[in-house]
């Protein structure tokens, strides 16, 4: 199988083919991450490793972290790519390069290798899914993930080189025995947060915020931002970040056990946010977030 996917020259290449081996199904992880489609994930790390294959030996003194860069700026580039075909208006209709192709045997491919994900993030614990999502997918520094989840950065970086060494351990091969509930399921509160977000709906967003609210906001690389408190002072923060207007789209994600979304803007993620919750309704909202160009209120 490795030497129907592998040209000759990377066959003949021991670094890449060990490379291959021990860190594709890792890598496999990180692009599905930020791209969201298996099969363009797969796309892009068999070109991260033609790369590697074409690369000089010397100038390479960590493989692993290497591919992580290549395949990580790959996958910018098909977003930013994408972006700029949903944005340019053409009267010719697109062209379908790829028209050979039956979209019912890449729907399933799409299928079999969604699946195959969750089976390997499913096997690691809470805490290292979290760890290894939020930083090699997501790309967060592990300061900021240690004030999202409570632990201390040391302790988040050993959970996410464990669940490195689970993926490198397991198989991207479906196994029937193993359960399959997706990472992505969250309380009922997170839908109807992301609804009224979504809606700019103000007045819905207050009855979701307990009274004594309270918000924390922590984007990289800049000052603290000081907390809020109170349902008005939340929701208005809320709004800013999270609105209509805010050009973000919500989405649901599991927090070792918290509710929280993730932000994503032309399909990058720049933000995540974990709910309290306490009867229903908000007690304290911990975020973290990119820069953003406007500066908060």
């Amino acid at each position: 199988m490795m030497k129907d996917a592998m040209g000759p020259s990377l066959r003949a290449d021991a670094r890449a083919r060990d490379a291959w081996e021990a860190d594709r199904s890792y890598l496999l992880a990180v692009a599905a991450g930020m791209l969201r489609r298996p099969a363009d994930a797969d796309d892009v790390v068999q070109e991260a490793f033609a790369r590697l294959s074409r690369a000089s030996a010397e100038g390479i003194d960590d493989v692993r972290g290497w591919l992580v860069v290549v395949v990580r700026r790959l996958c910018l580039d098909r977003l930013a790519s994408a972006d700029a075909r949903r944005t340019t208006a053409t009267a010719a209709p697109p062209e379908t390069a790829q028209a050979s192709i039956d979209p019912a045997d890449r729907l399933t491919l799409d299928d079999e290798v969604r699946q195959a994900l969750a089976v390997v993030l499913d096997r690691l614990s809470p805490g290292e899914r979290t760890s290894f999502i939020l930083h090699d997918v997501f790309g967060f520094p592990f300061e900021a993930i240690a004030e999202l989840v409570g632990r201390t950065p040391p302790a988040c970086r050993q959970l996410a080189r464990r669940a490195r060494l689970s993926i490198r351990a397991g198989s991207f091969e479906a196994d029937s025995s193993a359960t399959t509930s997706s990472p992505q399921e969250t309380s009922e509160l997170a839908k109807r947060f992301i609804a009224v977000c979504e809606g700019g709906d103000l007045r819905e967003l207050v009855s979701l915020l307990d009274p004594g609210v309270a918000g924390h906001v922590s984007v990289i690389g800049l000052a603290p931002l000081p907390p809020v408190r109170g349902v008005g002072a939340v929701a208005q923060r809320v709004m800013y970040f999270f609105g209509p207007e805010a050009g973000v789209a919500l989405e649901t994600f599991a927090l070792e056990g918290w509710s929280a979304l993730v932000a994503r803007h032309g399909g990058k993620v720049v933000g995540v946010v974990r709910l309290d919750e306490r009867e229903g309704r908000v007690v304290h909202l911990q975020a973290i977030a990119r820069p953003l160009r406007r500066q908060p209120r």
